[in-house]
């Protein structure tokens, strides 16, 4: 099993066996087909019972793996006639983030997503997939033309989060990543957007703000990396699978919180051990939900947009008598009348 894991490990010393056991009987002209099989039955029911009780830290790993496929793995064998757009004719093209035209089943629309690097010299050129403002402007330049033109909007989320360094901060990293909540939320044109990996923090949300938001069975989408908030809780990075289990990042528990729509099932052992198979169920789940929000008027659309993030959450209120809070509410779908400044 290539690039496997520490907890697959069980896995790929049953296969080294079986591999092992095929060899000798060839090499000796030995019949061990009755062992193979039982051995065969063995590494079935391991891999099943292993991967369908991951914890959110190995799920957490599978997002990272270095194999995983990437936005342009997916771009690539999802749709046709892909056309690629470069820079924010503001500053510079940055790497970290791809996009252009594109087409799904025929269908012309505008794919967006986060672009990891496949080695160390591509991952510094792409930032480890972490975008520059410039990146988060080239990606609202496209989405900005697609709803001029009235093509959808895809979107491939999966980064650790936006560029923390000083480069970033100078060239005004907050307000670009604000700017692409604020637009996203008001195009007239359906918006998919999909956690192929990792979601992390604003450099996630600066694409994710869509009428239906899908992800991987094993990907991961939090406000902060496990590490991130190991740093910040416990003072050590290497605290970050003790974090993960606690911040609720995996896909099911972002389905049971209604934060995203659809879990789209992953092959045994994570997207990168066939890609053709997870490119075809993500193809599936798009063309679904393009077909209903295409059927949308653009003020629908929009309003469908503020109705999904608008429920998200829960507040309590301070009882009025002795200042317990009361029992927990959902948050008014309602905008709250405020008077004017």
């Amino acid at each position: 099993m290539a690039g496997e894991l520490s907890f697959e490990k069980p896995l790929s010393e049953l296969r080294n066996k079986i591999d092992e056991l095929k060899r000798f009987g060839q090499e000796k002209g030995i019949d061990f087909t009755d062992e193979i099989n039982r051995l065969e039955q063995r590494y079935a029911q391991l891999e099943q019972e292993l991967y369908s009780e991951l914890t959110p830290a190995q799920k957490m790993h599978l997002a990272r793996h270095h194999q995983r496929p990437t936005s342009l793995d997916f771009i690539q064998t999802v749709f046709t006639d892909f056309l690629e757009v470069h820079g924010d004719r503001l500053f510079a093209d940055d790497l970290a983030i791809v996009g252009g035209l594109a087409k799904l089943n025929g269908i012309p629309v505008t794919v967006i997503g986060h672009q990891r690097g496949k080695d160390t010299k591509d991952n510094i050129a792409r930032f480890f997939g972490s975008p520059h403002p410039e990146g988060f402007r080239k990606a609202l330049r496209l989405m900005q033309q697609a709803d001029k033109f009235k093509r959808p909007i895809i979107t491939f989320i999966d980064t650790k989060g936006a560029y923390p360094g000083n480069t970033a901060e100078e060239r005004g990293q907050s307000e670009a990543i604000a700017r692409n909540l604020r637009e996203m939320a008001t195009f007239g044109v359906p918006i998919i957007c999909v956690v192929i990996g990792e979601g992390g923090s604003g450099g996630a949300l600066a694409l994710g703000v869509g009428n239906r938001v899908l992800m991987l069975e094993n990907a991961i989408y939090s406000v902060i990396s496990p590490n991130g908030a190991a740093s910040i809780l416990w003072k050590d990075a290497s605290k970050a699978d003790q974090a993960a289990e606690a911040m609720k990042i995996t896909a099911k528990d972002l389905k049971d919180f209604g934060i995203v729509e659809e879990i789209i099932p992953e092959p045994h052992g994570g997207a990168h051990r066939n890609l053709e198979q997870q490119a075809e169920a993500i193809k599936d789940a798009l063309w679904r939900h393009l077909q209903e929000l295409s059927a949308m008027a653009p003020d629908t659309l929009v309003e469908d947009r503020y109705r999904k993030f608008r429920k998200i959450g829960i507040y309590a209120s301070a009882a009025a008598s002795g200042g317990e809070s009361g029992a927990d509410e959902e948050l008014p779908t309602e905008p709250i009348e405020t008077a004017p400044l």
